[in-house]
């Protein structure tokens, strides 16, 4: 959505592949990453930041299990595909907002939304509804279930 493509260095791909997970719990993370990858910790910092700047990522940082720190929530809108990028760059900007995606369906732009407590979440969601005039379709988790998210890429 709006991504254009870039050219990757091979430090970069390797970035994408191997840290999907399991960055290291340490106080210079980055400096773990780079001796691993036999580069500079300078290197990959930049490398994360071009990446980030390109839009090829959203963010580096942990991911906790739903509801164990603050509250979370799946939500959904119902986005008019012209609007589609509009209104995804717009959820995106909510620092509450770690990713969106698009699905086929009238719910069409998925996202969760994370807060301190269920007052803030609902703020957000309200937020959301009022800079897009779309209405957040909340789907709270009622069982929780682990998938990991991490997949090998494919390099053309």
């Amino acid at each position: 959505m709006g991504t254009q493509a870039i050219e990757l260095s091979a430090t970069e791909r390797r970035l994408l592949d191997v840290y999907q997970r399991g960055l290291p719990l340490d106080p210079r993370p980055f400096a773990r990453v780079a001796d691993a990858l036999g580069v500079s910790e300078q290197t990959v910092l930049d490398g994360l930041t071009r990446l980030q700047q390109a839009g090829v990522i959203s963010r580096v940082g942990p991911v906790f299990r739903p509801n164990r720190v603050g509250v979370s929530t799946l939500a959904a809108l119902a986005v008019p595909s012209e609007r589609l990028d509009e209104v995804a760059r717009t959820v995106s900007g909510y620092a509450e907002v770690n990713h969106n995606y698009e699905r086929e369906h009238d719910y069409n732009l998925w996202f969760v939304v994370t807060a301190r407590d269920a007052r803030g979440l609902a703020q957000v969601l309200a937020s959301i509804a009022a800079e897009t005039g779309l209405e957040p379709l909340d789907l709270p988790m009622l069982e929780d279930y682990f998938i990991d998210l991490g997949f090998e890429l494919q390099w053309t």
